[in-house]
């Protein structure tokens, strides 16, 4: 996984899906931020750099949306 890029993983056994910037690390803080959302935090920074949204299929096929409490700050990423 390229540090910085955004990767969306469904684990359909566990029904979550995980939006990651960099692979989970043992040193990541953690915390329930949102009714059934997990984000991992940089220890140093405090940026999130995972995302966990527990029960998505079930959020999705109640609701056609749901809302995250971030601000996104995205930028493009062209290959060199």
């Amino acid at each position: 996984m390229e540090t910085g890029n955004l990767v969306f993983d469904y684990d359909k056994i566990g029904d979550s899906l995980h939006i990651d910037t960099c692979a989970p690390y043992i040193e990541q803080d953690s915390d329930e931020v949102a009714d059934g959302v997990i984000a991992r935090f940089n220890p140093k920074t405090k940026a999130i750099e995972n995302l966990e949204i527990l029960f998505y299929s079930t959020r999705m096929l109640t609701k056609r949306h749901f809302d995250l409490p971030f601000q996104a700050d995205l930028h493009l990423v062209r290959a060199a």
